[in-house]
């Protein structure tokens, strides 16, 4: 059975042919009225998108002395607007464009279209190519950094470029220009000047909502790096935080090979910038920046530093940092991190009128192990299996005025607070081996290994300590370190005396090595001469005064049996080569043994280990010794008397000849004329001061070294025959 349709309520219905045609003609009516509505929005819109891009380029072109060409712009959506090509050329060198770009797109606010206020979002430019010349007379892009406003305060511009002010113009110039939403695309930026290329690829770097993040490809002055980054930027608060990493290896750093000689790199930095503060007053203006930088596995190597990498795992700088004109600081509330080490550094450099440094850094206390495991790898090497209990902190405080350099002002030290040591190392790097006989091998200029020997009884050449003449060991303390017995391994105020004339003369002028410094150097380091080297020097001597790893005779003794003192070339009857220790110099020169020496033979020995391959031309043509080492005798044997350490007699009746018995007689350079002068400047003999010896010994020093350690109960060295 077929049931039947109920009747709705169309189909009961009627309706007559001529109210079909009314509706049918009311729809078409309305259906044409919203297609010219339509048309007539599509038609006010785009020409109020083309009177909106007019008033974009005459903001810009008022703003900036430049010529914006945009291209054809349509709605390639309900809001997102398409500029077919943008070009951007300074009016000063028309032919010279510095922007292009193949398209733009962005999100426009409709609303904000139509009344009068176009607000553009989500900027997209595609393919675009910045590029920036600079000349020796111009650029192409100077225009871009705001100028600051004229001041009414005469500045004085004697005081040298204002760093703080070219920074704030960067970072205002920066962050005012950057937009809150927008994505690169096949960026290129080049940069060409008289010194310096680069060129940066993005393949993509994106910024929404303050978030940033892309990839890049930098070659800068030669030096390439794929890098990637992300962060997140204020601003209107000058606010960032940069997060910049190595695609597939390390970023090597650009400008500093070139500029320094130096390689710089690292796996990961984080740059934060917090805030900025800029303060116009009478100089120019000051500038305030807070934020921190922090790398991982930060690199550094330069041969004047060190002979490796210089490599630290971890490291932060929290800074507050000021720079005016002539000046920057890193002020007081910095926070340095070196691994596990917290340092409060407070630096800072003066320009002009004349060049100034104040530095003052202090540690908080570090667990010794700790302390020795931050140390950074290619400076601290020697002593990378020491161990310790207890904490140790560390404080460096320096000034100088290169137009007072007598001002200079330094102090060093390493605190430790019960600190003890549980392992001194191993191999060749045990420190205490030099309680026990050990082999030691020496080296000439160039590396190479000249002799290897024993340090102790086992060596028939070993003299020990009370084997040798009082006289001699008086002469070498008295010319290289007055205060060996009594200090705990430096002496401050000789090496701020010694810094002072190297500065003045421009060259190492003067040494400032106590014979623990000498002793360390020449038992655990190299001979190359770096700033690693000096400061695992300090570190390891250090070491060995304040944990007496070795008495101050002990060290005395390894010390006068492995310096050189005389030529590296010269080969023994035996076969050894060289002169090397105290036996080989007595037997070398005089023929005898170490305890007959007298003292003006000690004395000459003495002047010798300064620059022992300079021992050759030490006489006249008649046997006579020279200027030099005549100064040289006078000087110490003056001092010597004034000690007690001989007596008036023996001063008085010193002669200025010696008898050379020895094969050092065929070795000698005799002048062809007798050297006649009577009188030698100081200045002319600085090379046997290393100490400052007129100011710092007991002949009218105001008061004794800093580093002396007046109540350390060290042997006394012995006293020379009455």
């Amino acid at each position: 059975m077929t049931l039947a349709k109920p009747p709705t309520i169309l189909s009961s219905v009627q309706i007559s042919p001529s109210t079909k045609r009314l509706l049918l003609g009311i729809l078409g009516s309305l259906a044409a009225l919203l297609l010219l509505a339509f048309a007539v929005f599509q038609w006010k819109r785009q020409q109020l998108l083309t009177y909106a891009l007019e008033a974009v380029k005459a903001k810009v072109e008022r703003k900036y002395p430049v010529i914006l060409t945009l291209g054809p712009a349509r709605f390639a959506g309900f809001k997102t607007v398409e500029i077919a090509g943008l070009s951007l050329v300074p009016r000063a060198a028309p032919t010279d464009t510095l922007l292009t770009a193949k398209r733009l797109q962005a999100s426009l606010s409709v609303r904000s279209l139509f009344a009068g206020r176009p607000v553009f979002s989500g900027l997209e430019i595609i393919t675009a190519r910045l590029t920036a010349r600079k000349s020796a007379t111009s650029d192409n892009y100077g225009f871009l950094v705001k100028k600051q406003k004229a001041s009414t305060v005469p500045r004085d511009t004697t005081k040298g470029t204002n760093y703080g002010l070219l920074l704030n113009q960067v970072l205002e110039t920066a962050f005012d220009n950057i937009p809150d939403e927008a994505s690169f695309k096949d960026f290129y930026v080049s940069y060409l000047g008289p010194r310096h290329t680069a060129l940066l690829r993005l393949p993509e770097l994106r910024i929404e909502d303050g978030d940033i993040s892309g990839r890049l490809t930098a070659s800068i002055d030669s030096v390439v790096n794929e890098l990637g980054i992300s962060g997140h930027i204020v601003p209107g608060d000058y606010a960032l935080t940069a997060r910049v990493f190595g695609v597939g290896g390390s970023v090597q750093l650009p400008y500093v090979p070139r500029r320094f000689g130096a390689l710089v790199s690292f796996d990961t930095v984080l740059v934060r910038l917090d805030s900025k503060e800029f303060d116009d007053d009478d100089t120019g203006g000051r500038l305030t920046v807070r934020g921190s930088l922090a790398a991982r596995n930060f690199s550094l190597y330069h041969p004047k530093l060190a002979a490796n990498e210089i490599e630290v795992k971890r490291g932060t700088l929290d800074f507050v940092a000021t720079l005016g004109r002539g000046t920057a600081a890193l002020e007081k509330g910095s926070l340095l991190t070196v691994n596990k080490i917290v340092l409060h550094p407070e630096i800072s450099v003066r320009l002009k009128p004349s060049q100034a440094v104040r530095i003052n850094v202090t540690s908080d206390d570090t667990e010794a192990n700790d302390f020795f495991a931050s140390l950074p790898t290619g400076i601290f090497d020697e002593v990378r299996g020491i161990t310790g209990t207890g904490t140790l902190a560390y404080h460096l405080r320096a000034s100088l005025d290169l137009a007072r350099v007598d001002s200079l002002k330094f102090d060093s030290g390493l605190r430790g607070k019960n600190f003890k040591l549980t392992s001194v190392g191993e191999g060749d790097d045990d420190l205490s081996k030099l309680n026990t006989a050990f082999r030691h091998t020496v080296y000439n200029d160039r590396g190479d290994s000249v002799r290897t020997f024993a340090v102790g009884p086992p060596n028939p050449d070993f003299v020990p300590y009370n084997q040798v003449s009082p006289y001699l060991i008086h002469a070498i303390t008295t010319a290289e370190d007055p205060r060996f017995f009594t200090h705990r391994g430096f002496m401050e105020q000789a090496f701020v005396k010694s810094a002072i004339q190297n500065i003045k003369e421009r060259r190492f002028a003067r040494g400032g090595s106590t014979i623990s410094m000498q002793l360390v150097k020449n038992v655990f380091l190299t001979r190359q001469k770096t700033v690693a080297r000096k400061v695992e020097e300090a570190l390891i001597v250090w070491l060995l005064e304040n944990t007496r790893l070795a008495s101050k005779q002990r060290m005395f003794e390894v010390y006068l049996n492995i310096i050189e003192w005389g030529p590296s070339k010269y080969r023994w009857p035996s076969g050894k080569r060289g002169v090397y220790g105290v036996k080989d110099a007595a037997l070398f020169y005089y023929g005898k043994r170490p305890g007959e020496l007298n003292l003006p033979e000690s004395l000459y020995l003495a002047s010798i280990i300064p620059k022992p391959k300079f021992a050759r031309y030490s006489f006249d043509a008649y046997g006579d010794l020279r200027r030099s080492t005549r100064y040289f005798f006078r000087l110490i044997a003056d001092i010597m008397a004034t000690r007690g350490l001989i007596t008036g007699n023996d001063r008085e009746s010193l002669p200025y000849a010696l008898r050379l018995n020895g094969p050092a007689r065929q070795y000698m350079a005799f002048a062809a004329r007798p050297d006649t002068t009577r009188i030698t400047a100081a200045a002319d003999s600085s090379q046997f001061e290393p100490l400052n010896l007129i100011d710092l010994l007991n002949t009218g020093a105001a008061a004794p070294d800093a580093g002396v350690n007046s109540g350390a109960p060290d042997v006394e060295p012995l006293k020379a025959p009455k």
